[in-house]
């Protein structure tokens, strides 16, 4: 009786071209998720890029015929002398593909370290069976540290499925999935390669391990996607959460502006002209006041959202005393915030060592790329000179992200502070990005345009601190150009002192 045509194809896959297509696959999958590692830096990308790709090392001595076959001959010894030692390395890079995609370790930091532990164990114990087979070239060394590695990934990988189905995320069934097809189709294999059905050639049980390969492989392609779709959606909530709160905000300023103007009616009516002044002068103040914690709160969600995002990365890859280092300035830094929206003015000391903190915390998101320094003038006593609290805050920020945040080579950052008189201290801030017109032509070109009014808000609190003073403020903004190529933005801010 004549098998079917799809039989007799796998029957022979080196003949009919499986496993070239297998291993087409598997080069596609690496490259394109190396790719990916480097557009979305989560290392779960890299593991499975390295992970099939000791697979199609693994497997690329198999072809024995065609292109392949005859561009690798002249090392097909070499890699079939190795390809157990790859088998045993992408068995032992799964568990860790599979445990970092599903972060058990925010499940149970104890099941990620059991099952890490063992992985690490067992990597020491391959090492080991391959020296000791190398030095005395008996082979059944490594025979026998096949079957003990075989045995070892079977009872982890049975251990392993406990906080696998207790772990709460849709991620985990991808890895459940694909790794029991995957280990259906090898048991099928080998089963049949046990009980003698092959002869004559036919070479079905690798067909059948082939297809639990390729499924099981695009079974964590579709799982990395639905990851990444899962990451958007938790920005997307917390994007909307922010933009909700922003319109209460909003909501509550209007409020009372539409009080204002019912009292101011009332009063009208009633003729009172002196409890008209005051009731008007009182409610200047509570707008006065609501823009001012406006404006020194606008940074905290993004800001406290990205800096600890930054400290998570550096707790999740053990990098503990940085973790330590930018949690102790993220805890002082909130500390003055908190401390600085209570009050209206602040020593240029305290405003200066608040500056300093958020700049070295915003830096983590650029891998201490950007080169900051401080130049303060020795005559000025910055312990004395009174300034309003977090008003550098909305300069230093545009400096960063719409300045250096878009340069790709050094990113510079300079702050001065001088004195050319007695009625005025002057503050300088210079970086060397972008500058201010490219930035804008990128700002237009975005489909949602956020307007800022950080810097109008800023120019409201300096009016409001200058009526206290002889003498008024003057802040301005200059493009720096090099041969008409863009090389920065300077803006300098004179707070009067007398």
């Amino acid at each position: 009786m004549e098998s079917s045509p799809i039989i007799e194809v796998l029957k022979h896959p080196n003949e009919n071209g499986i496993v070239v297509f297998v291993l087409g696959v598997l080069f596609v999958l690496s490259i394109y998720h190396f790719l990916l590692y480097f557009q979305n830096k989560d290392k779960t990308y890299l593991f499975y890029s390295i992970y099939t790709t000791l697979i199609f090392i693994a497997h690329l001595h198999d072809p024995k015929s065609g292109f392949i076959s005859t561009l690798l001959e002249p090392i097909n010894y070499l890699l079939t002398e190795i390809d157990l030692d790859f088998t045993w390395a992408y068995n032992m890079l799964y568990f860790i593909f599979a445990f970092t995609f599903i972060d058990l370790k925010s499940f149970s930091i104890k099941w990620h370290n059991f099952i890490f532990r063992a992985i690490y164990l067992l990597c020491f114990f391959s090492i080991l069976f391959e020296v000791l087979y190398r030095v005395s070239g008996d082979y059944r060394i490594i025979s026998n540290g096949h079957m003990f590695f075989v045995s070892y990934l079977f009872v982890l990988g049975t251990i392993s499925y406990i906080p696998l189905f207790r772990i709460n995320s849709p991620l985990k069934y991808y890895i459940i999935i694909g790794s029991t097809f995957l280990f259906g189709t090898s048991l099928l294999a080998t089963f049949l390669h046990k009980l003698n059905m092959l002869s004559d050639g036919n070479e079905i049980n690798y067909s059948i391990f082939y297809i639990g390969v390729i499924i099981e492989n695009i079974l964590f392609s579709l799982g990395l996607g639905h990851k990444q779709k899962l990451i958007l959606k938790e920005k997307k909530e917390s994007q909307e959460k922010l933009i909700i709160q922003l319109k209460k905000n909003e909501e509550l300023q209007l409020a009372i502006q539409k009080k204002f103007e019912q009292d101011v009616v009332s009063l009208n009516e009633k003729a009172e002209v002196d409890k008209l002044e005051a009731l008007k002068v009182k409610y200047d103040k509570e707008l006065t006041d609501l823009k001012m914690a406006s404006l020194r709160n606008q940074m905290n969600p993004h800001f406290i959202f990205n800096s600890l995002n930054s400290i998570k990365s550096y707790i999740i890859d053990n990098e503990k005393e940085n973790a330590i280092y930018y949690l102790n300035k993220f805890s002082k830094l909130i500390r003055k915030i908190l401390a600085t929206t209570r009050e209206k003015e602040i020593t240029l000391a305290n405003e200066i060592e608040t500056l300093e903190l958020y700049i070295n915390i915003e830096n983590i998101r650029f891998n201490n790329e950007i080169e900051y320094s401080m130049n303060i003038d020795k005559n000025i006593n910055i312990e004395t000179i009174k300034v309003p609290s977090l008003i550098l805050q909305p300069f230093i920020e545009n400096a960063i992200w719409h300045g250096l945040s878009l340069k790709k080579d050094s990113k510079k950052l300079i702050i001065t502070i001088e004195t050319n008189n007695d009625s005025h201290v002057e503050i300088i801030i210079e970086d060397n990005g972008i500058g201010r017109e490219k930035s804008t032509a990128i700002k237009q070109k975005k489909i949602h345009k956020k307007d800022s009014i950080g810097i109008k808000l800023t120019e409201e609190r300096l009016n409001k601190f200058s009526e206290a003073f002889k003498h008024d403020y003057s802040l301005s903004f200059k493009d720096l150009y090099d041969n008409d190529t863009p090389i920065g933005t300077r803006v300098t801010l004179k707070l009067p002192i007398v």
